[in-house]
C-alpha cells in the first residue's frame, strides 16, 4: 500500500481526541468509553494496546488519535507500558520538558485483562507502575467472534458455550487485593460518573484501574441503536456497580435505590434469549437476581 491509501484518514475530524470514521462495530460500548476517557486525559497519552477489539483502531500508518499508540501482545501491554514509562522518566531526566511527558495509559479488553494478561498486569502492579489501565469490558473474546472468556456472564450464550454455568471473574476485586493507587468501575451512559473518575485518576500515580462495561452489540445480539439504554439498564439494575478504590476503601458512587429487576436488562440480549423462550427459565433468571440482590444487600457505603 501507499501513503494515498491512507489519505482519508488525513482528514478525520480533529474535535475529539478520537476522531469518528474509525473501522469499528456499531454501536461499540467500547468506543463510547474510549471518546470520553482520552478526551479527558488529552492529547499527552501513550496508549499501549493489547490486541484485541481495538486494534482495528490503527491503520498503519495513521491511527484516529492525537496522541501516541503501542500496540502490543495480548499477554504483554503492561510489559509494553514499564518500558514506555521507563523511556520516558529516563528522557525527563535528560531535559525533556515535563509538558511533554506522557500519560501512559493500556489500552485492554477483558480477555487480555481478566486472563492471558493478568499475570503481566499482577506484576505492573506490584512494582508500582505508573499507568493506567483502561478495560473495555465486552463479557467475552469479541474481537474474534465473541467466544466465553473469565469475564462472560452467568447464564450467557457465546461462540464457544451455550448457557454459561459459572459466574464472571471479579476483575476489580482481583486489582483492588493488590492495593493499587486508584481502582473505578465505569459506563459510557453515565458520563459525568465517568468524568469525575478519569480526571481523579489522572492527578494520581502509580497503578490505576479504570474498569469500563463495554455493552456490545455483536457479541450481545442487540440493536446498535440501543447500546445507551442497555448501559442504563445494567446499572439501574444492579448488575453493573458503579464503584471506586482509594485509600484502601471501596465505596460506591451510584447505587439504584429502585433497581429494575435483571430480566429488563437480560431480556434485551440475544445471548440471554434462551432464559425466556421457548419457556422462562425460572431456576436461572432466580439465581442471577439472587447473585445482584445479595451484593447490594451486603453494600454498607450508600
Amino acid at each position: 500500500m501507499t501513503d494515498s491509501s491512507f489519505a482519508h484518514l488525513k482528514n478525520l475530524p480533529k474535535a475529539r481526541q478520537l476522531a469518528g470514521g474509525t473501522p469499528m462495530c456499531a454501536g461499540c460500548g467500547g468506543l463510547q468509553v474510549l471518546h470520553q476517557v482520552l478526551d479527558i486525559l488529552g492529547e499527552n497519552t501513550v496508549l499501549i494496546n493489547a490486541a484485541g477489539c481495538m486494534t482495528l483502531l490503527a491503520n498503519y500508518p495513521y491511527t484516529p488519535l492525537r496522541g501516541s499508540w503501542l500496540y502490543t501482545a495480548m499477554a504483554s501491554a503492561p510489559a509494553g507500558a514499564q518500558g514506555v514509562r521507563d523511556a520516558l522518566d529516563i528522557l525527563l531526566e535528560r531535559g525533556l520538558p515535563k509538558e511533554q511527558d506522557l500519560t501512559v495509559v493500556v489500552l485492554s479488553g477483558d480477555g487480555a485483562a481478566g486472563g492471558i494478561g493478568l499475570s503481566a498486569a499482577s506484576a505492573a502492579i506490584e512494582r508500582g507502575l505508573d499507568f493506567i489501565y483502561l478495560v473495555y469490558d465486552n463479557e467475552g473474546y469479541g474481537n474474534t467472534g465473541q467466544q466465553q472468556s473469565a469475564s462472560t456472564p452467568h447464564g450467557a450464550r457465546t461462540a464457544t458455550c451455550r448457557d454459561l454455568r459459572r459466574w464472571k471473574k471479579d476483575l476489580f476485586a482481583i486489582w483492588t487485593a493488590h492495593l493499587p493507587t486508584y481502582a473505578a468501575t465505569l459506563i459510557g451512559c453515565e458520563p459525568l460518573d465517568l468524568a469525575r473518575k478519569v480526571e481523579k485518576a489522572a492527578t494520581m500515580k502509580g497503578p490505576r484501574l479504570l474498569l469500563a462495561l463495554a455493552p456490545c452489540p455483536t457479541g450481545w445480539d442487540f440493536d446498535p441503536a440501543e447500546t445507551t439504554e442497555i448501559g442504563r439498564l445494567a446499572v439501574r439494575s444492579g448488575i453493573w456497580p458503579l464503584k471506586e478504590y482509594a485509600d484502601g476503601r471501596v465505596t460506591h458512587t451510584r447505587a439504584p435505590h429502585d433497581r429494575l429487576p435483571v430480566e429488563d436488562y437480560l431480556s434485551r440480549q440475544g445471548r440471554f434469549r434462551h432464559l425466556f423462550e421457548p419457556q422462562r427459565d425460572a431456576v436461572q433468571l432466580g439465581e442471577i437476581q439472587a447473585a445482584v440482590d445479595t451484593y447490594w444487600n451486603e453494600i454498607r457505603d450508600y
